[in-house]
Parts: C-alpha cells; sequence; structure tokens
C-alpha cells in the first residue's frame, strides 16, 4: 500500500538528517578505526568539531531541493532550476539551510558547481562533465524529487523520469554516471514509497530499469557497467570487505544499498553505514533516506530525534514537500 506522501516526506527527510548527523562526527575516519571503536549512537565533535546531532552539506543540500520543490507547482512539470541554484549558492555563501549556521563541508564539484552558478552558468551546465566529476554530491540530496509527481505516477515512464532527474542531478553534477546512480537510488525509494519492503523494492528496481537500459533510450546505457552488482541482483549477497564507502558516487550508492538489504529497521541500517568509515555522513544520509522510507519516522530512535537540529524546521519542510 502506498504511503501517505505527507508522512513519507517526514520519514525520508528525518532520514537523511538523522543519518547524516550520525556520521559527522566519524566523516574521514577508516573503517579500521570504526572496528575499534563502532558508532552506536549520536556523537559530538569530532572531525568537525559540532555538536550532537549536527548534520552537514548532505541534509543542507536537500532541504533546498526539497525548498524548491515545495513551491507551488514544484511537483509538477520540470523544477525551478535556477531557484535551486540560488538556494545551493545562498547555502554557501550566507549558511543557509545549515544546521548551526555554519557550513563546515563541501565536496569539490558541488562546490565548482556553486562557482559556475555565481558566474551566470546556467544551472542545467552548472555541474562539472569529467568523468573524474563523480562524487556523491548529486546523490545526497536528490531523494525529495521523489515525491515529484512523475515518480510518483502509477504508471513509470522510464524515459520522463530520467530527463527529470539528469536535469537535477546537472546543478551539481553533469556526468551521466551520476545521473544514472541517482535514478537507480529513486526508483528504489519510489518502490518504497509505494509500500513495499527493501528487497522487494531493490529487485522491482532490477526488472524494470535493466530492460529500459537495454533498451538504449538514453546515453547514460554506457554507464550500467559501473552499477554491474547494484543491476545483477549480487550485492546483498557480498562480503562487507568488498563494499567501499568513499566519496565515488558508485561506492556510496552500493554501500548504502547493501546496508539497507543486509541489516534491519532503521538504526541498523545507518549504523551499519557509518561504521562502514570513510565519507562516513554521505552513506548515512543516502542509506537512512531509503530507511526511513522503509520503516518510518516511528523507527527512528527517539533520542537521536530529540538531538537533531532543527528538527521543526524539517518537519515544517516535509509538510510542504509533501503538498508542493
Amino acid at each position: 500500500m502506498q504511503q501517505n506522501n505527507s508522512i513519507a516526506a517526514r520519514s525520508a527527510l528525518l532520514g537523511v538528517a538523522v543519518g547524516d548527523a550520525l556520521g559527522v562526527p566519524v566523516e574521514f575516519r577508516s573503517r579500521a578505526a570504526r572496528r575499534l571503536d563502532p558508532v552506536v549512537g549520536m556523537r559530538a565533535y569530532g572531525t568537525h568539531h559540532q555538536p550532537m546531532g549536527t548534520w552537514s552539506d548532505d541534509a543542507a543540500l536537500t532541504f533546498c531541493l526539497a525548498e524548491t520543490l515545495a513551491r507551488s507547482g514544484g511537483l509538477n512539470g520540470l523544477p525551478d532550476l535556477d531557484d535551486f541554484g540560488r538556494r545551493c549558492i545562498n547555502w554557501f555563501d550566507n549558511a543557509y539551510w545549515t544546521a548551526t549556521g555554519e557550513v563546515f563541508d563541501v565536496g569539490g564539484a558541488t562546490h565548482a558547481a556553486i562557482v559556475h552558478l555565481k558566474q551566470g552558468v546556467q544551472p542545467e551546465l552548472a555541474g562539472q562533465r569529467s568523468e573524474g566529476s563523480n562524487g556523491n554530491g548529486a546523490l545526497m540530496r536528490i531523494l525529495p524529487l521523489v515525491f515529484h509527481q512523475t515518480w510518483l505516477a502509477e504508471h513509470l515512464n522510464l524515459d520522463a523520469c530520467w530527463t527529470l532527474t539528469n536535469s537535477v542531478a546537472c546543478v551539481t553534477h553533469g556526468h551521466p554516471r551520476s545521473s544514472l546512480g541517482c535514478f537507480l537510488y529513486l526508483v528504489v525509494a519510489r518502490e518504497l514509497v509505494r509500500g513495499h519492503a527493501p528487497a522487494v523494492a531493490y529487485e522491482l528496481m532490477r526488472q524494470q530499469v535493466i530492460p529500459w537500459l537495454e533498451s538504449g533510450s538514453i546515453p547514460a546505457v554506457v554507464e550500467d557497467g559501473h552499477y554491474r552488482v547494484i543491476l545483477d541482483g549480487t550485492l546483498p549477497t557480498l562480503d562487507e570487505q568488498l563494499i567501499k564507502s568513499t566519496g565515488y558516487v558508485v561506492h556510496t550508492l552500493e554501500a548504502a544499498l547493501w546496508c539497507l538489504l543486509k541489516h534491519d529497521g532503521y538504526a541498523a541500517t545507518v549504523l551499519a553505514a557509518v561504521n562502514l568509515g570513510d565519507d562516513t555522513d554521505t552513506t548515512a544520509a543516502v542509506a537512512g533516506g531509503l530507511a526511513g522510507l522503509a520503516y518510518g519516522e516511528t523507527a527512528i530512535p527517539p533520542e537521536w530525534l530529540q538531538v537533531l537540529a532543527r528538527r521543526s524546521d524539517i518537519e515544517d519542510l516535509a509538510g510542504r514537500l509533501a503538498v508542493g
């Protein structure tokens, strides 16, 4: 049964923010360090010297996109990319939609795109298109797009979903590999919104996407080999040592989906993501958004929500996103 959009939006945005906040204190620390000192709950300070419950650029840019979509008509037709671009600039320059009034983390490709936006480059052309610009900065913020009518239509038009997703991803990351990662993520998210369990959502994604890619509808078909272990169904069978948790978009999507498919419940999923080490906040934010959709807001430990920065603002935004 499809979830109520308002409930799903709260679960998604809170899921992203909590996962992000769990990972912030240990970002860039190794997996070996996490084995010696596993994260089991919210921590303070650490890598970025932030208070407990502080989320980073992952959630901040997710909320910027949600604000654009929440505007009148934003969930119908092509989103206002100029509006989203201005919000990205406002975030970077003025700490808009930050947890504590401070921008303390930004990816290289995202920073370069914001520079382009400030120079007047059209948003859909702002993201770098080189193969070396395939970090996870588009993937980490793309989840609100699942509430767009194109994604929630009863009969999914994958070509239309691709066009929409690619346009939004390209604001910061212009290579089709990044867009395809966002696309695969949103197909899984869409099936979770429709009430399917994680394993079923993953399988439905494969059943829908593989024939579509084989049809050659889009240029990004040449990128499908980079997502082989996701598309061929072997991902859930992999040992943890084969899961990488770097800032590369393919690694982040593999790690987030692996955590979702190997663990039950919101807490177990996001803690597994954090304890993979390295790009902990983004892996946990991406996994946390899916786990929020899969298990609901009530599955997020209340002690984590109690210390989450700007919780009421996030909940307000979710309400506006659901009816935008």
